[in-house]
């Protein structure tokens, strides 16, 4: 395993991380609270320290399954979470993936962190991310005071902003004013071989301003980990499951212009999406969908797989650009 720094400040991550989300959403699976923690301390076996969650994940859940996973060992992982939807005010008004209602006061702020600081049973967050949020947080200046001065009394090291929930044209104004007006230092974003428009945009910034990114969403919705067919199906409780038709079968049709990047390599498609990401210089690190335990030692591997080609990469800008020489479909 690689490691990257999050420019302007000392945290220091695993280029592989583990997005706890799948472990609590629900969306992926179920699982008993025995598993995750095996899966979790599997991970840190295979190299990975960076682990990251939200308040939400699972209503609270997603930070105690980390206590219990690695309550002995705090400064040996770096622990990411996240804040801004109110669920303690607004119990039961979620259902499926509609969002709660945010709260962007500095009182709420400090009441959350103090929520999360006692279910990871820790007393500092190393990285604390504003979770989705939208223009108006961005502009909220007692947010940022109060993150800065929660950085000066040592109850988080550094923040960020979570960009979401979905790949939206307008993240790409939110990602910049993270960097360009609020100082933040990183961002989480959607970005893959196959959606490519917010890192485009952001990436440059990021340089500019030295900020680092993490990347989630890494193999477009599941695509890019090689192992979809035309039959492919998905349970109803799955988000994938309200995908039409034609978005499987026209990145089916994408995933056949790359196979160059396996074809005589000792390396898996699902590995080559990762490697693509990690040829960009500001990203710090990628949170992909983890699983099982199959899946975690693929992608755990990957980041000591020998990097990308310069001519790699050109062939995938071209195939981008040309939307892969495909007619264009209007699927998203």
């Amino acid at each position: 395993m690689r490691y990257r720094t999050f420019p302007r400040c000392e945290v220091t991550v695993s280029e592989i991380g583990f997005g706890v989300w799948t472990l609590t959403a629900g969306w992926w699976g179920s699982y008993t609270e025995d598993e995750a923690v095996a899966l979790l301390r599997q991970a840190y076996d295979l190299g990975v320290t960076f682990y990251d969650t939200a308040d939400t994940y699972g209503n609270g859940w997603g930070e105690t399954i980390l206590a219990r996973a690695f309550g002995s060992m705090r400064d040996k992982i770096v622990i990411g979470t996240k804040f801004g939807y109110d669920f303690y005010s607004n119990p039961g008004q979620r259902t499926g993936q509609r969002e709660w209602p945010q709260n962007w006061t500095a009182k709420y702020l400090r009441f959350a962190l103090e929520q999360s600081l006692t279910r990871l049973g820790t007393d500092y967050v190393d990285l604390y991310q504003l979770h989705n949020p939208r223009m108006d947080a961005l502009r909220t200046d007692e947010v940022f005071i109060e993150l800065d001065r929660l950085v000066q009394e040592g109850k988080i090291r550094a923040y960020a902003t979570a960009l979401g929930p979905a790949l939206q044209e307008r993240q790409i104004e939110e990602g910049i004013a993270s960097y360009q007006t609020r100082n933040c230092h990183g961002v989480q974003i959607i970005y893959n071989l196959l959606e490519q428009m917010l890192g485009e945009a952001i990436f440059p910034v990021a340089r500019q301003y030295g900020g680092g990114l993490m990347v989630r969403v890494p193999h477009s919705s599941g695509m890019l980990e090689g192992k979809y067919t035309p039959e492919t199906t998905f349970p109803k409780e799955d988000h994938r499951s309200h995908r039409p038709k034609e978005w499987l079968i026209e990145g089916l049709k994408k995933i056949e212009k790359l196979t160059f990047l396996t074809e005589g390599r000792d390396l898996t498609l699902g590995q080559a999406a990762l490697k693509f990401i990690l040829a960009e210089p500001s990203v710090t690190n990628i949170l992909p969908n983890i699983y099982n335990a199959e899946q975690l030692v693929e992608f755990a591997a990957a980041s000591d797989q020998p990097d990308l080609t310069a001519d790699d990469l050109a062939r995938i800008a071209d195939l981008y650009q040309h939307n892969f020489y495909l007619e264009p479909s209007g699927v998203a």
